[in-house]
């Protein structure tokens, strides 16, 4: 399977540059000042999904667009399972996310969608290997 540079990039601009960043702040010693990382699982009720995934992508882009401490707000589908959402979550500071928690758009997000999920799990992450992100920018050419 052949994957197209625009689709590589969109991949790497998304994905794996949050994570790079977040690789590099592990090499810090531990302060407030660390990057908040976090897996957001969430199941959504099969009869609202798609009001849900418009929702969802409204805030994301906001998040992204006018929090400067908001890294990624990454979500992704499950393919074999659509109504599982994983969201990629990369604030610049724990800071960063207690403020992306009073944001309206957030606001508006969690109000609208309550109703329409079923379970939710946040995951706190870590990186292990923050020294692999070197060779991953080598290979891409990037």
């Amino acid at each position: 399977m052949k994957i197209s540079k625009k689709r590589l990039f969109l991949f790497l601009a998304v994905f794996i540059i949050p994570f790079y960043f977040l690789m590099a702040q592990t090499q810090k010693s531990a302060t407030s000042d660390q990057l908040m990382v976090r897996i957001a699982a969430l199941e959504v009720d099969s009869n609202n999904l798609e009001e849900y995934l418009e929702i969802l992508k409204e805030e994301a882009a906001a998040s992204i667009k006018l929090e400067p401490g908001v890294i990624s707000i990454f979500p992704m589908i499950e393919k074999e399972n659509p109504t599982t959402i994983k969201i990629l979550e990369i604030y610049a500071n724990r800071a960063a996310y207690e403020s992306h928690l009073q944001t309206p758009h957030f606001l508006k997000y969690k109000t609208l969608t309550l109703p329409m999920v079923k379970s939710l799990k946040l995951i706190e992450m870590t990186a292990v290997d923050s020294e692999i992100m070197k060779e991953i920018f080598q290979k891409s050419g990037f």
